[in-house]
């Protein structure tokens, strides 16, 4: 259908003006097209009398009444016949890789009578295998309630029978359980199917702008789907079946410093995917390889878990499935889509998440950079268990948009050519303390571990809350109580603290308080008032703001501890992450030294806009995102308590430390930028 048609049919006429030579448009206004809107529903194709009729009431001339109906009729069919071609498309595709199936299926037949596996053998392993789920999730109930008793009363608790202390993820436990070998039960023909008709579904959607997307009024560049017209084209049940479910959808595309070639090759590596996202995804896992190009591209079964901002922001965990495809000799594709593969298994718990043909185009232009076009589409039941202070920056589709997805690429892509030289930094008299591009690199590979190992442990899921009683502005304190992980962190136990609110200036304004580095001791409660002396900085991107730095804060008799501390800022907001660490560890990793047995303890400082739309001076809604309005700021810590056996004393005073210590610091927060709630 041809733009013209669209425009007609959203309530632009064309008029033909002889005298002048030019055509003139007529905007119907909003009643008009609603009362045009309500009479096409009853009756499509009007005959004159009903044009009189409605040419009277709507103050229209009949040719334009006339010409609204046969728009709106090739509009309409338009819709259906491209609703059409996809099923024909989707039914194609089905059956080519049905043949495909029942080909590989033929070669591996074998007969009943002989020494094969019966169907009873097989209804026993799969009995088995439920029972094994079974027995598993009891497990896991139990050890989060152990664990729960164990880590705030103080009172140890008699493991049970077989089990191993576990820090993982309910997600990521149940993968570690049941996927450690293939995933034979899984019907290949299904996840093929499925994964073909999602890529179809989704070069549709890159495909049409009207009338399937629309721009967010109060946020320019921000494009959401139309329900209406996208259920009409792709018809499909909800998946999340509560009455509180809600659909997200967003559009984004921006360049990024990186080749169409080597993103790619990034994105389909669920490791490199995790380092290229640590922000978002704090956890993913490739279930099985289903496909690695004898269909025309990857095909994986994956688990990922993805949060952002806060212990406040409600986490979101996908099974799904990912193709990825080279379309064109400088174009991929990148498509995830939600699949369903645990149910076949046992009655689980239903889903909270799903998510609908989404990903990324990305193609090549020039001087080793690529444009990348990003689609969000998931259908959350998340709103009751997100804070209200996030509620409307989750809900409105910011929180995990494209828009972040975007924007945190660009800012990896950058930073990846920042470490690599592939681009100079800005001069400054502490970028040359660190001399070589290797121990530069090295130290951006450690600072990077450091943020990593922030956001993982922000989702604080077995958290105890203290509220505030000004929850609208203040979350009050979160506290964790967690066993460390890895030789990347502290031998020992660790306590965790939080803490969300809400700021009335922007974004900006509070990257730079945080990043002042004589403004330090204003809120380091560490530095006991003393100022710090900035050792060294790496550039890590164009932004002034993006860089990575030593500090050496002033602690008495403690001359060998420096702090890295990497700052990063983008569209959406910005973070201060820091962990202190010891000169000689530093400098090994400077050498090239194996960093990663490292400890490190990040803290830091997380800063978002808050999503409500303020008014500007002529009434008119804006969003937040242009600096007006406030700001939302997480702050986090984390201390080593010890690294024997907790007592109930020792328990109780770390979690009043903590609490203390962060309490103290967002009072010094305020007072040094002059607010008083």
């Amino acid at each position: 259908m041809d733009s013209s048609n669209g425009r007609n049919g959203s309530g632009d006429e064309e008029n033909y003006n002889s005298r002048e030579g030019k055509k003139q448009y007529h905007r119907h206004t909003t009643e008009q097209i609603q009362q045009l809107e309500a009479f096409y529903s009853e009756c499509p194709h009007p005959d004159k009398n009903q044009r009189q009729q409605l040419s009277r009431e709507l103050g229209l001339d009949q040719k334009q009444i006339k010409f609204w109906f046969q728009n709106k009729r090739t509009q309409i069919k338009a819709l259906n016949e491209r609703a059409d071609n996809n099923s024909l498309r989707s039914e194609n595709e089905r059956i080519h890789f049905e043949n495909l199936s029942m080909h590989e299926v033929l070669k591996n037949a074998f007969c009943p009578s002989c020494n094969s596996s019966g169907v009873c053998e097989e209804e026993k392993r799969q009995n088995l295998q439920r029972l094994r789920i079974e027995n598993a999730r009891l497990k896991e109930e139990y050890e989060r309630a152990v664990n729960f008793f164990t880590n705030y009363t103080g009172n140890p608790a008699l493991p049970f029978a077989g089990t191993e202390p576990s820090t993982s993820a309910p997600g990521q436990q149940y993968l570690s359980q049941h996927w450690s070998t293939s995933v034979t039960h899984v019907d290949k023909s299904v996840v093929i199917e499925t994964a073909v008709a999602a890529l179809n579904e989704f070069m549709e959607l890159l495909r049409v702008n009207e009338p399937l997307w629309f721009e967010a009024p109060s946020d320019h560049g921000r494009y959401t789907l139309r329900r209406d017209s996208y259920d009409m084209i792709f018809p499909k049940s909800n998946q999340v079946n509560t009455s509180s479910a809600r659909f997200e959808s967003s559009k984004d595309s921006g360049e990024v410093a990186m080749s169409a070639t080597h993103l790619i090759e990034m994105l389909v590596d669920v490791n490199k995917w995790k380092e290229i996202f640590p922000t978002i995804v704090t956890k993913a896992t490739t279930l099985e390889v289903i496909d690695t190009g004898i269909f025309g591209g990857l095909l994986h079964l994956m688990y990922q878990k993805m949060h952002i901002l806060s212990p406040l922001v409600a986490p979101r965990e996908f099974f799904f499935i990912r193709y990825s495809r080279q379309i064109h000799s400088s174009t991929w594709v990148l498509v995830d889509v939600s699949y369903d593969f645990i149910t076949q298994l046992q009655d689980s718990v239903p889903t909270r998440s799903w998510r609908f043909p989404s990903g990324c185009i990305i193609q090549d232009i020039s001087n080793g950079k690529s444009t990348v076009t990003w689609i969000e589409h998931v259908q959350v039941n998340d709103k009751l268990s997100t804070h209200r202070l996030y509620r409307d920056f989750v809900c409105g589709s910011q929180a995990y948009g494209a828009k972040r997805w975007i924007s945190t690429l660009q800012r990896m892509c950058e930073r990846f050519a920042f470490s690599n030289g592939l681009i100079a930094t800005p001069t400054n008299e502490l970028e040359g303390v660190i001399e070589s591009l290797e121990g530069k690199r090295n130290v951006m590979n450690l600072s990077q571990r450091m943020v990593t190992s922030f956001f993982e442990v922000l989702c604080m899921s077995d958290k105890l809350d203290f509220p505030n009683p000004s929850e609208y502005q203040n979350s009050g304190v979160c506290v964790a109580l967690r066993k460390s992980d890895g030789p990347h962190q502290p031998d020992g136990f660790i306590v965790g603290a939080a803490t969300s609110l809400w700021l009335p200036f922007s974004k900006e304004h509070l990257f730079n308080f945080f990043q002042d580095e004589k403004r330090r001791a204003q809120w380091d409660v560490l530095s006991n008032g003393n100022p710090v002396i900035p050792v060294a900085h790496i550039s890590t991107g164009t932004h002034p703001g993006n860089r990575i730095s030593v500090i050496q804060p002033f602690v008495p008799k403690e001359n060998k501890m420096l702090v890295l501390q990497e700052s990063s800022i983008d569209s959406l907001g910005a973070a201060i992450i820091y962990a202190p660490m010891d000169l000689k560890a530093l400098l090994s990793a400077v050498k090239g030294d194996d960093a990663t047995k490292i400890p490190i303890l990040p803290s830091g400082f997380v800063i978002s806009t808050d999503g409500r739309a303020s008014r500007g001076s002529n009434g008119a809604s804006t969003s937040s995102n242009t600096g007006s309005g406030g700001s939302l700021l997480t702050v986090a810590f984390q201390i080593f308590i010890c690294r024997s056996q907790l007592t109930t004393q020792l328990n109780m005073e770390s979690v009043a430390t903590v609490h203390t210590l962060i309490s103290s610091t967002v009072k010094k927060i305020k007072a040094a930028l002059d607010y008083h709630d």
